[in-house]
């Protein structure tokens, strides 16, 4: 493609589809916008019409990813629930990494909003010292923080029920898991 040629609308979305549905890993809007010779902030609108056709992309904090229906095979799903001051988030995600578990999100009961979830999608250290740096960086609020008691949910995934209950065992010794 020529350097100053743009992908134009449905073409563009096309390719964005095509992309997130066979990668493994999240994508950046910028390394959209690089493919597709379109600023950040098209793709970003790109993506709500995606969303708007029902097309199960999610945002993280690395990029986009697409939600294939099922959970991979032989992985168990859990969610978990967690208090914990907003200082104490690095620890908490570094030891459910730590044991092999994914954090998929963390979801909040908000007291005008009801339900309110975010995706996190991390699954090791580097990617949670990521997770930590954007957050720092945007001066965003934890979705714990929105609550009064900083009761939080996760839903985690592993590979096994051992890496779950070491998990747990680890939040626990913490005072961080709500039983």
């Amino acid at each position: 493609m020529n350097e100053k040629e743009k992908l134009l609308g449905d073409d563009r979305r096309q390719l964005i589809l095509e992309t997130l549905q066979t990668s493994d890993k999240p994508i950046s809007g910028r390394t959209f916008g690089e493919m597709t010779n379109v600023s950040r902030q098209v793709i970003v609108g790109d993506i709500t019409l995606l969303k708007a056709k029902n097309e199960p992309i999610i945002a993280t904090s690395q990029g986009y990813i697409y939600m294939h229906a099922q959970t991979e095979p032989g992985r168990i799903e859990k969610t978990i629930v967690c208090r914990h001051t907003p200082e104490q988030t690095l620890d908490e995600l570094n030891m459910l990494v730590d044991n092999g578990v994914t954090v998929k999100d963390v979801k909040i009961e908000h007291p005008v909003y009801g339900d309110l979830s975010a995706s996190i999608m991390v699954s090791n250290r580097n990617e949670v010292k990521e997770f930590i740096k954007r957050i720092r960086e945007s001066d965003a609020v934890y979705l714990s923080k929105l609550t009064e008691d900083g009761i939080h949910l996760h839903t985690i995934l592993a590979e096994n029920e051992e890496q779950i209950k070491n998990a747990e065992e680890a939040l626990k010794k913490a005072d961080i898991l709500v039983e």
